[in-house]
């Protein structure tokens, strides 16, 4: 009867998935021997040797997971092999140890201990003998204790590359995958930006066509027109395959959208910015925003494609209301510079028909959509005919005080200064000196009762006050006085800008917008201009009548400077 039973006895056939997995913290981080050992070839070689042996399992398919970190499940090759399990075609699951399955031991122990139980699977772990259908190996404690190591593994190794990673940004590397536009990676040091003569050229051109006026959709079509290929079809003939969320045709092209993002990308005056995003966690993928104050940026990190100073007004130029009519490519000279006096507002064009003929007017575009302010109207070109005539008697002033400046640096002047500053710090030396002598007698007159211990206190901090006051305004002099020795002409480089204008014979928007910073208008006949560089304009003045030159101003503006002799 037992031989009869023995012989109807049938093992259950198993229905087997190897899977396998291998991620980029393990080829980054491992030693060589353990990357090996964990390779993919290697993992399905030892899980079919161990299958040699074992007739009720039959192998029905293979998933793979090449470069999926093991934090979370939502792998492709996992996903599918979980699908199989759903449909009935595998029950059994095999890996070779417990870090390949998973390194989240929440997931992990979700899956091993509850569901693949619950649909009747099968679960092998090779090198940590675990099998879930051997009583020795259901052992409650192991499976769950060394899911906790694989999950603090995984946590450490996050935090390691997290760590090397924030290193590489704080010491200016570049560690994106992709470049940005107009730049490449250096071939002998992949960490550093170096320009891409080709489309660095594009954006030195991008920038230039912002500052003559043209608006950001005119630019984009003067690209597209002339063939030039958009950011990522660069990329694409390069060989780089990118993908661009922005892409709404077949082939990507320039558009108003890519135009402004150049634009506005600090990387191309030499200033590198990382580390705007993160995820929370190793557990989390989700990519977030980190706010502005926790971001990496290092300045003058690369060679720059554009100047700061084009940069700078490009920028001005981009928060301005400068859309252009249908019709037209480019802005009008001052258009986003003009304001109404009295209130402040944008003064926007419009023109009248009279006589057969169209005139252009600016006027107060809270008046036009209120009333609440007046028109002040002023014809277009009479507008533009005074601020030229304004900024000509600007730019002689200017020059004629860089003129000056560049003679008050000279030698004698310099001794002069120098003479200043050294009287200045001899008599706060002698004031330092009285201070310690006055605080060291106040102890004899402590000790004869001529003071009391209060007033002892009190006038011995106070005469250390004076001392250390004193002492702060001999190390300022000092400065100073080195400062006026190493002096060089970068303090006066806002001087080349006005320079480049100095034969102007119109008004142009590159002028306009390099030299100007408002244009206030109380009527046709009265403006004010706030010029660029008004604030280093007054410090020359100011400069130049300390050494004993004086400067008056004529009514039309024009800054008169009468030199000082040198005796």
């Amino acid at each position: 009867m037992n031989k009869t039973a023995d012989c109807l006895t049938v093992n259950k056939i198993y229905h087997a998935a190897i899977y396998v997995r291998l991620s980029k913290e393990d080829g980054d981080v491992a030693s060589a021997a353990k990357a090996e050992s964990n390779s993919i070839s290697n993992q399905k070689n030892l899980i079919k040797d161990f299958l040699k042996d074992k007739d009720d399992i039959i192998v029905v398919s293979e998933r793979v997971d090449d470069g999926y970190s093991g934090s979370n499940f939502e792998r492709p090759g996992f996903q599918m092999m979980m699908d199989d399990i759903r449909r009935g075609t595998v029950d059994c699951v095999i890996v070779k140890d417990l870090s390949r399955f998973g390194r989240e031991y929440i997931d992990s122990g979700k899956y091993i201990e509850r569901l693949f139980p619950a649909l009747g699977v099968r679960f092998i772990a090779v090198n940590d003998h675990i099998d879930n259908k051997e009583e020795n190996s259901k052992d409650d404690i192991v499976v769950p204790f060394k899911n906790l190591m694989n999950d603090a593994y995984c946590r450490d190794i996050s935090i390691k590359i997290r760590s090397h990673l924030e290193v590489k940004r704080r010491n200016g590397e570049y560690i994106g995958a992709f470049t940005p536009y107009g730049y490449k990676k250096d071939e002998n040091d992949r960490n550093r930006l170096v320009p891409d003569l080709y489309a660095a050229g594009v954006v030195k051109d991008i920038f230039r066509m912002k500052l003559h006026g043209m608006s950001q959709t005119a630019i984009a079509d003067h690209l597209n027109g002339q063939g030039i290929l958009s950011p990522m079809e660069y990329k694409h003939s390069l060989g780089i395959r990118i993908q661009d969320n922005f892409k709404t045709h077949e082939q990507a092209e320039w558009s108003s959208m890519s135009v402004r993002r150049v634009l506005e990308n600090e990387v191309y005056v030499g200033t590198l910015t990382q580390g705007k995003h993160s995820t929370p966690n190793h557990k989390i993928k989700k990519i977030m925003d980190k706010p502005e104050e926790e971001w990496i940026r290092i300045e003058d990190n690369h060679e720059p494609v554009v100047s700061k100073r084009e940069f700078a007004i490009v920028q001005r130029l981009l928060g301005m209301d400068t859309r252009t009519s249908p019709n037209e490519d480019e802005v009008y000279v001052l258009s986003g510079l003009v304001v109404c006096a009295d209130c402040g507002a944008p003064m926007i064009k419009r023109n009248v028909p009279a006589g057969g003929k169209v005139y252009s007017y600016y006027i107060c575009s809270k008046n036009a959509a209120t009333k609440q302010c007046g028109t002040h109207r002023i014809p277009k070109d009479k507008l533009e005919r005074l601020v030229f005539d304004v900024l000509k008697t600007h730019i002689a002033s200017v020059l004629d005080a860089g003129r000056i400046l560049e003679y008050v640096n000279t030698v004698p002047f310099q001794e002069l200064e120098i003479k200043e500053l050294e009287r200045q710090k001899e008599a706060k030396e002698q004031e330092i000196q009285k201070s310690r002598e006055l605080r060291d007698m106040l102890y004899e007159d402590l000790k004869e009762g001529i003071v009391s211990k209060e007033d002892y206190a009190e006038l011995y901090e106070g005469y250390n006050n004076k001392r250390k006051k004193a002492e702060e305004a001999v190390r300022k002099i000092s400065r100073t006085i080195q400062d006026v020795l190493d002096a060089k002409t970068d303090k006066y480089e806002w001087l080349r800008y006005f320079k480049e204008y100095q034969n102007i014979s119109e008004l142009s928007r590159t002028a306009a917008v390099e030299l100007i910073d408002r244009v206030r208008v109380s009527d046709k006949n009265h403006i004010e201009i706030d010029f660029s560089f008004q604030d280093c304009f007054q410090s020359a003045l100011s400069q130049i009548q300390s050494v004993g030159c004086t400067v008056s101003t004529e009514e039309n503006g024009k800054a008169n400077i009468k030199e000082r002799e040198v005796v």
